[in-house]
């Protein structure tokens, strides 16, 4: 199993810079950062912007993935963000995953003044918009007309350093969107049900996994050629709450059939509200035995 680690992007870069050299260091398979305009409860707070702040990653790293969790339509257009992930990953050198989402409701729309967008809409309108992204990274010259975006001879050169474009990891709950990650992802990301049970949330995540199975046979494809991300802090209990809540979590997602988890850097605050020593502990002990290498010394 690999595991990654989110580093929310609200951190001056003199404070963020160890968190990402450290995510490296401790062996994290994946480091992610939230691609939002503000968050929840936090959108009165500091906030930065996703891909100056993957860039800067990208400079202070050498092995370690990076990506998005999650981008989506709601303040994003493919075509400049087909150049974005084009110069991410050359600056990462390979290292790009593009998580990519149809966007919730919230600041991320309200603040434009505009109405938000049903589920129905937005569902509609993230297959396109991962249509287009997909055709625009992978050719050059690329033309598209539809109901939310046209493009017109769209240049894209040099291409990506990851052919034929970097891996989208594509964030899907309901039966639709669960469907449409098993037909045209390189990984299925799912954060589970919403429930206030831990033992309710870890019975949806059992039924999403199986829903995708069926989805993937429904699509002939080979399950062992696309990657299963489960978000563990979307659970009721922070999955960094202590050493054995993490193992146990990892160790659950494992059973189901999840190839990679990922885990929220601890905050003084909420949400992921931890301590930093419980993530060491995670690292020191936890980990290899994920990962099957072996424990620090």
């Amino acid at each position: 199993m690999r595991v990654g680690i989110v580093i929310l992007p609200e951190d001056r870069w003199w404070a963020a810079e160890p968190k990402w050299r450290a995510a490296e260091e401790y062996g994290f398979d994946h480091a992610w950062t939230y691609d939002h305009l503000g968050w929840r409860n936090l959108v009165d707070g500091p906030w930065f912007g996703a891909v100056p702040t993957l860039s800067a990653a990208a400079m202070v790293t050498s092995h370690i993935r990076l990506g998005t969790f999650v981008t989506s339509p709601n303040f994003r257009h493919p075509l400049p963000l087909m150049r974005e992930a084009i110069t991410l990953d050359d600056l990462a050198d390979g290292r790009l995953l593009l998580g990519i989402g149809a966007g919730g409701t919230g600041y991320d729309t309200t603040v434009f003044g505009e109405p938000e967008l049903t589920a129905r809409r937005r569902a509609d309108r993230f297959v396109e918009f991962t249509t287009v992204l997909d055709g625009l990274l992978r050719e050059d010259g690329h033309d598209h007309a539809g109901e939310y975006y046209t493009v017109q001879g769209a240049r894209n050169l040099p291409g990506a350093v990851q052919h034929p474009r970097p891996p989208f990891v594509l964030a899907a709950n309901g039966p639709r969107m669960i469907r449409f990650a098993a037909r045209s992802g390189d990984a299925w990301l799912t954060t589970g049900r919403n429930s206030e049970e831990l033992e309710e949330w870890w019975k949806g995540v059992a039924e999403s996994s199986a829903r995708f199975d069926e989805a993937l046979a429904a699509e002939e494809r080979d399950p062992a050629t696309v990657d299963r991300y489960l978000s563990l802090d979307a659970a009721p209990v922070y999955s960094l709450t202590s050493k054995d809540a993490f193992a146990e979590a990892a160790g659950r997602a494992g059973e189901l059939g999840f190839t990679d988890v990922v885990a929220h850097w601890p905050r003084s605050g909420t949400p992921y509200q931890g301590r930093e020593v419980v993530l060491e502990e995670v690292v020191d002990e936890v980990l290899p035995t994920l990962q099957n290498r072996p424990a620090a010394e």
